[in-house]
C-alpha cells in the first residue's frame, strides 16, 4: 500500500477551506480522511473514523480546545469539514476519570459538549479519540489488519508484524469501556505509534495529519506484506452443473425466495446487487463455503449491512430451475430458522429486552454465478455487496495465513443489536414503494417521465425504457434510476432491456406499459400499412412487454402489477383516430384479459384512460391545431372538460400510482381527462 499524500492537493485543500473560514488543521483533516475514504482496502461505508484536536472559535467568539470528529451519515470518501463537527475537549477529557458511563449518557456528554448543538452526532468512538493526547488521530477497519487479527494467535501475529512499535489491544466493544482501554494502552506504553485493536481494526495517531495518514499506510502495508509471504488459499472446489443458470434467470428466484409476506396479497421486498469475478467464483464455489462463510463478520460494524452470514444456495443448474427455485426456498427458510433461534439465545433477556429484526439474509452466496447483496434499496444493497466482496477477500487472506477466527456470536449479537450501531442505519419512515422495482416503456416522454420521477420518489428503483436510450438515461439520471434504449415493437430489445433491469435489480414488481405513439386517418381511407403500425406499437407493443414482465412476476412468486396507458380514444373514439384508437381497445381488452389470467398469481392489471394531455402525442403543433379546428382558445381546448381544468403528466402518474398501491383491485380503469361522459365506462 502506498501513500497517496500530495502537497499540491493539501495546499490546494487548505485554500479552498479557508475561503470558507475552515482552519488549517481542520482542512487538512478533512483532505486525509477523504484519503483515506477513497480506498475501500481502508474504509467501507462508514467503517471507520478521524479526528483533529485544535482550537476554534465559540459562538461568542471565545477561543476553544475542541476535537473535531466525524459525524454520524458522513461518507469518509467525499466528507466536509461539516462532516467533522466540533466537540468541546476538557469536558470528554474528565469522563476519562468515570467509571461507568451508559451508552445513552456517553452520546448525551458528546452532544452536550457539540459548539453547534445542530451538528451530526460524533462518532461513538469520540472518546477514544479524546482520551489520547495526539493532534491527529486515524481510524480504519484495513482489509489487511482485519486478516491478521481475526486468527487465533492474533496477538502473536501482532507481535511479529509490528513488533513494538504498535500496541495491542484485545476485544472490546466499542463505546465507553473500549475508550478506557485504548487509553490504558496507550499509558503503558506512550511510545507506540498507533493500536491493534483485536477483530476490530486499527488506529494510528500523529502530531500532523500528514504524520497520522501515512503511518496509517505503513502500518497496513506492513499486513499486506506479511500477507503477501503466506501461500494464497485455493478453496477446494465443489462440483458444479454442466451449465450453470444465467444470472437473469436466477435473480427472479432468489429474489422471490428473500421476500416476506406482508399481509394479504402484499410482500416486503428487498432489491438485489450482483457481483462476480474469479476470486468471488473460488470463494463461493468451495467445498467448505457454508463453514468459512457461515463463521461472522471481519469486523463488527459490519454486521448491521450484512447479518451475521451469508446464506449459501445449491449451484443453480440450468437445465432444471425449478428444482433450484424449491431448494432455494428450503435454504433461505433455513436461514430465517437460524436466525430466529440465535436471537433466541441471546435476545431474551427480560432484563433488556430486544426486539427481533427482519430475519432475512442481506448477502446471498450462488456457487457457479457469484453473490447478492441485498437490501430495502439499491443502495443498501450495493453496501451490502460492497463489504462481501471486502469480506471474501479478507477471509481468503486470513485463510492463507491461519484461520479465519472472527469474534463470537454472542459478541456479534451485542453489536448487531446495540442501540448505537442501528442508529447508524437511520430512523426514516419506509415509503410506499419501498423495496420495489418499476419499469416504464415510454420514459423519456411526458407521462413516462413524470410517472418514472413520482415512483422513484414514492421509493421505487426505476428503469426508464425509451427508443431514445440518451433521453432515458437523462430521464432516470435525475432520480438515480437507470435508463435503456428499447424499441417495443421489437421483441428481442424489450427481452434485453428486461434483462438489464434484473440483473440491476434482482427482478420487477410494477411496469407501467406507456409508449405509444398516435397515428391519425379516416378509417375508410386509412392503408393498412399505416393501421398495421399503429398495432405494432399500440397493442403488439404492450403485449411483448406484458408477456416479458409476467415471465419475471411467476418466477418472484410475488405477484406484481401490469399498468396500461390505455387513453380515452379506446373508450370514446375520436373523428380520424381510428389508426390510434382502434389498438388502444384492444389494449384496454388485453389489461383485462391478463387480470383474469393471471390474477390467481397474484398479478393485478389496471389500466388508465387519459385525454388531452400535453405530451408527445398532444404536441403544441396540435394543440393550436384542433383548438383553431373548434373556435377555441388553447387554454379553452385544453380545459374542456367537466371541471374546465387542464389535466397534466403528473395527474396522469398519479394515477399510475394509486393502482400500483390498490393491492385489490384488477381489470380496473381509471380516467383521467378531467370530465367527459362519452368517455365514461358504463
Amino acid at each position: 500500500m502506498k501513500s497517496r499524500w500530495s502537497d499540491r492537493d493539501a495546499a490546494d485543500a487548505v485554500a479552498r477551506y479557508a475561503a470558507r473560514g475552515v482552519n488549517e488543521d481542520l482542512a487538512l483533516r478533512t483532505y486525509t480522511t477523504r484519503l483515506l475514504g477513497s480506498d475501500p482496502a481502508l474504509v467501507l461505508h462508514g467503517g471507520g473514523n478521524t479526528s483533529v484536536k485544535t482550537t476554534m472559535p465559540d459562538g461568542i467568539g471565545e477561543p476553544a480546545e475542541v476535537i473535531c470528529v466525524k459525524g454520524s451519515g458522513w461518507d469518509m470518501g467525499n466528507i466536509e469539514p461539516a462532516g467533522l463537527p466540533a466537540v468541546r475537549l476538557a469536558p470528554l477529557r474528565r469522563l476519562r476519570a468515570v467509571r461507568h458511563l451508559s451508552d445513552e449518557e456517553m452520546v448525551n456528554q458528546v452532544r452536550l459538549s457539540l459548539l453547534d448543538a445542530s451538528a451530526p452526532t460524533p462518532s461513538v468512538e469520540t472518546l477514544l479519540h479524546a482520551f489520547l493526547p495526539h493532534k491527529f488521530v486515524d481510524h480504519s477497519h484495513a482489509n489487511a489488519v482485519l486478516s491478521l487479527v481475526d486468527q487465533p494467535d492474533s496477538r502473536a501475529l501482532a507481535a511479529e508484524v509490528w513488533g513494538d512499535e504498535m500496541g495491542f489491544l484485545p476485544y472490546v466493544m466499542p463505546g465507553f469501556a473500549l475508550a478506557g482501554a485504548a487509553a490504558d494502552v496507550f499509558d503503558a506504553a506512550p511510545a507506540v505509534k498507533g493500536l491493534i485493536l483485536d477483530r476490530h481494526g486499527i488506529f494510528t495517531f500523529g502530531a500532523s495529519a500528514r504524520e497520522s495518514y501515512e503511518l496509517m499506510i505503513e502500518m497496513v502495508d506492513r499486513a499486506e506484506v506479511r500477507i503477501g509471504r503466506a501461500t494464497r488459499r485455493v478453496f477446494p472446489a465443489a462440483p458444479l452443473p454442466p451449465q450453470v443458470a444465467p444470472l437473469a434467470a436466477v435473480a427472479p428466484i432468489v429474489r422471490g425466495a428473500v421476500a416476506e409476506p406482508a399481509g394479504p396479497g402484499a410482500w416486503r421486498r428487498l432489491v438485489l446487487d450482483f457481483r462476480s469475478s474469479p476470486d468471488i467464483l473460488a470463494y463461493v464455489g468451495g467445498a467448505d463455503v457454508a463453514d468459512y462463510a457461515g463463521r461472522g463478520v471481519v469486523t463488527p460494524d459490519h454486521i448491521i449491512r450484512t447479518k451475521r452470514s451469508a446464506v449459501v444456495l445449491a449451484p443453480p443448474d440450468a437445465a432444471d430451475l425449478a428444482r433450484f427455485a424449491e431448494e432455494t426456498r428450503r435454504a433461505v427458510e433455513a436461514y430465517v430458522a437460524g436466525y430466529t433461534a440465535y436471537f433466541d439465545r441471546h435476545g431474551r433477556d427480560p432484563a433488556d429486552p430486544k426486539t427481533m429484526l427482519d430475519p432475512m439474509p442481506r448477502v446471498v452466496l450462488v456457487p457457479g454465478l457469484g453473490l447478492f447483496g441485498l437490501g430495502r434499496s439499491r443502495k443498501e444493497a450495493v453496501v451490502a455487496a460492497d463489504i462481501a466482496v471486502g469480506t471474501i477477500g479478507t477471509v481468503t487472506d486470513a485463510e492463507s495465513v491461519g484461520r479465519f477466527t472472527p469474534l463470537p456470536e454472542a459478541e456479534l449479537f451485542r453489536m448487531e443489536y446495540w442501540s448505537l450501531e442501528q442508529a447508524k442505519l437511520g430512523k426514516a419512515a419506509e415509503r410506499p414503494l419501498q423495496g420495489q422495482i418499476a419499469v416504464i416503456t415510454g420514459g423519456a416522454g411526458a407521462i413516462g417521465a413524470a410517472t418514472a420521477a413520482l415512483f422513484a420518489r414514492n421509493g421505487a428503483e426505476v428503469a426508464v425504457l425509451d427508443r431514445d436510450g440518451e433521453r432515458a438515461a437523462a430521464v432516470a439520471g435525475s432520480f438515480g434510476g437507470i435508463g435503456v434504449a428499447c424499441d417495443v415493437t421489437d421483441r428481442s430489445l424489450v427481452d434485453a432491456a428486461f434483462t438489464r433491469v434484473i440483473e440491476t435489480f434482482g427482478g420487477l414488481d410494477i411496469v407501467v406499459s406507456n409508449a405509444g405513439a398516435a397515428w391519425q386517418g379516416r378509417i375508410g381511407e386509412v392503408d393498412d400499412a399505416t393501421l398495421r403500425q399503429s398495432f405494432e406499437l399500440n397493442f403488439f407493443g404492450h403485449q411483448a412487454v406484458a408477456q416479458a414482465a409476467v415471465k419475471v412476476m411467476l418466477a418472484q412468486r410475488t405477484g406484481g402489477a401490469l399498468l396500461f396507458n390505455a387513453s380515452k380514444q379506446a373508450v370514446n373514439p375520436g373523428v380520424a383516430f381510428g389508426p390510434y384508437g382502434l389498438p388502444k381497445a384492444a389494449t384496454l381488452f388485453l389489461s383485462r384479459q391478463y387480470a383474469l389470467d393471471h390474477g390467481a398469481d397474484g398479478i393485478r392489471s389496471n389500466a388508465v384512460n387519459a385525454d388531452r394531455i400535453r405530451s408527445g402525442l398532444l404536441t403544441d403543433a396540435m394543440i393550436e391545431s384542433r383548438s383553431a379546428a373548434r373556435g377555441l382558445t388553447e387554454t379553452e381546448y385544453m380545459a374542456g372538460n367537466l371541471l374546465g381544468l387542464e389535466v397534466t403528466a403528473n395527474d396522469v402518474a398519479e394515477a399510475f400510482l394509486h393502482q400500483a398501491l390498490a393491492l385489490r383491485t384488477t381489470g380496473g380503469v381509471t380516467t383521467v381527462d378531467g370530465g367527459n361522459i362519452a368517455a365514461a365506462l358504463r
